[in-house]
């Protein structure tokens, strides 16, 4: 089985497990910070990921690490470690928000600029993207400078190109072609 699936199957059992406790959102918090700790923390990686450590010690680790967290999120983490599968743990995670931003009537958009945006336009664009979807849209912002002006916008699969120098290269191949 691919790891996309495998981690879409762990993320829709922790996000079950999310809704019955009413933590869903918390839980994202929670797989997030996770699956930081263990990415940008050498210590946290190499104890997780070593095949010397004994699973029975990873999963006390963990449960010490959590103390104030939700028992049943606990037992997720453990349940992981004990399957050998706490390095899906960030495709987890993006799994989880997924499921997290349907239930939320919300997406995810990257938008490109030529600029850095002030905090007045991307609260603009962000705004004028969800009346045109007619849901929440949570943008994240790049800066490209070879884009010379306009956005690019990115909402899963589909790119709506509105850069400056996709007009200019349309331009060019309309007057060569003449």
């Amino acid at each position: 089985m691919r790891s996309e699936t495998v981690a879409r199957n762990y993320a829709e059992a922790l996000f079950d497990l999310g809704e019955r406790g009413g933590h869903t959102e918390r839980y994202a918090d929670l797989i997030d910070a996770v699956a930081g700790a263990v990415e940008n923390t050498p210590e946290v990686q190499g104890v997780l990921m070593s095949p010397r450590v004994p699973k029975a010690e990873k999963a006390r680790i963990l449960a010490a690490a959590l103390q104030g967290t939700p028992r049943e999120f606990t037992l997720f983490l453990q349940a992981l470690v004990k399957r050998n599968r706490q390095q899906l743990l960030r495709e987890i995670a993006s799994a989880y928000h997924g499921l997290l931003d349907v239930k939320m009537n919300r997406v995810r958009a990257g938008v490109t600029l030529a600029r850095p945006a002030d905090a007045a336009l991307q609260k603009t664009i962000g705004e004028a993207l969800s009346r045109q979807l007619g849901k929440e849209v949570l943008p994240a912002f790049t800066v490209d400078p070879e884009i010379l002006g306009g956005t690019i916008v990115r909402i899963g699969e589909r790119i709506h190109d509105g850069s400056l120098r996709r007009r200019m290269v349309k331009l060019r191949r309309q007057l060569l072609a003449r």
